[in-house]
Order: structure tokens, then sequence, then C-alpha cells
């Protein structure tokens, strides 16, 4: 198997295009600076993904923007701070402007010469379209857990994705899944039976951050530590 066998290239957003920990950590520090006892990034990475999979879970229709709220409200009640609504609808509106990685657009732009590029993320069309105008690139596909009324990993965000790219003339053997979260995007691939790359953002730290443990590892065709090692990958196959 060979990145070139490829027609399009689907992607999860935040955390493998967009640093979403660190926006997650900045977008926070109202509320850690608050709390009486220390947290480490994990600490704060790990109940974010608790409390941001839950609400997902129970409000699978809910706009992310309107769903970071709850989950920075969850938050200050578990490191008993007091807060305001309109400080937790502050840290909703914050993800539209979290960082793309450094390497991000480069790579991208390079891949949309050989590929359609498509994204399914879990956010909505707002947040999205902020986030868009950080990389750099026109995407083929868009389809976000809005326009589907849940949230990856549930199977109808997979569904939706591959109905539509069928319609594009793309199936689902065309088709390469990219992806940092082995929770939201690497166990669904292997469900669905679409080869998968494993987009290895946090190789040089332990756990699984801001997503949650999946359990048993999913299995991965391809492996990188950023997304230009990917390109770079891609580009060593062509012919010289």
């Amino acid at each position: 198997m060979k990145l070139s066998d490829f027609k399009a290239l689907t992607f999860d957003v935040y955390g493998t295009l967009l640093d979403w920990e660190t926006g997650m950590v900045t977008g926070l520090k109202p509320l850690t600076d608050r709390v009486s006892r220390s947290l480490s990034r994990d600490d704060i990475l790990e109940a974010h993904a608790f409390y941001e999979s839950t609400t997902q879970r129970y409000t699978p229709s809910k706009k992310y923007y309107e769903l970071l709220p709850v989950v920075y409200r969850r938050l200050a009640e578990e490191w008993n701070v007091e807060v305001t609504w309109e400080e937790c609808e502050a840290y909703g509106r914050s993800a539209r402007h979290w960082p793309a990685f450094d390497d991000t657009i480069e790579a991208l732009t390079y891949l949309k010469k050989h590929f359609k590029l498509v994204v399914l993320t879990n956010t909505d069309n707002l947040t999205f379209s902020g986030a868009n105008t950080r990389l750099g690139v026109h995407f083929d596909g868009v389809y976000t857990a809005e326009d589907v009324g849940s949230y990856k990993p549930f199977d109808r965000n997979f569904d939706y994705m591959i109905e539509m790219m069928a319609r594009q003339g793309i199936q689902k053997h065309e088709i390469l899944h990219t992806a940092e979260s082995m929770f939201h995007d690497h166990a669904p691939a292997n469900k669905y039976g679409l080869s998968n790359c494993w987009i290895y953002r946090r190789h040089d730290k332990s756990g699984f951050g801001a997503t949650m443990n999946p359990g048993e590892m999913p299995k991965y065709d391809f492996q990188f530590n950023s997304m230009m090692d990917m390109a770079k990958a891609h580009q060593a196959e062509l012919p010289s």
C-alpha cells in the first residue's frame, strides 16, 4: 500500500491540522489560573476530554461553540471555581481562533496538488470557517458535526462522509482517513474498513491528551509524526 494509491484524504482538523491542545490550554487559562491546586497540562487536557466527550454523547445535536461553554462550566465545577455563563461562552468562541501546527499549511498546499482534500470535523460551520482561514487551502468537501447532527466516533458521521464522497465519485477504497485521534477517528475507521493514516502529534508525550483513551489500540496503515512528514513520504513515492 502506498499513499499515491488514494484519490482523497479525509481529515480530522482539531488535533491533526490545528493545535487544539495549545488552544484549549490557552483558552482555559482564565479558569485554571483560579484553581487552588496545581494542574499539569495533561490534567487539564484529560479532564477536558472527559467532559467534551460526555457532552457530545448526551447532546449530539448541540453546536460545538455551544458545547464548549458546558465543558468550561463542568471543569469549573470539578475544580471548585465560580464562573459566569459569559466566561463559559467566551471559551466557546475561542475555538475558531486556535492555532494551526507550523507544518500544516505547507503540507496541505503540497497534498492539494495530488489529492482531493475533505474535512470530517467535530466542530460546527461557524467555528470551522474561522479555522479554515488559517489552513491555506480550499477543501473539496467540508462535513461538520453540525451538518450530521452527531459527533465522531458516532457511526452516522462516517456514514454521511462516505455517502457524500460517493456522490463526488470517490469510493471507500479510494479514501485515506488522516487523523491524530485514535478514539474519534481511527477506531471508527477500522470499523468501516477505511484505510487510515495516524498523524501522531503526541509522539513525544505520554497518554492521549485531549482525546479519550480508545481502549484497545486501533490499527493503522500509515504513521507520521507530522503532516509535513506525510507530504515528504508521498513526494518520495513519485518518479524522480
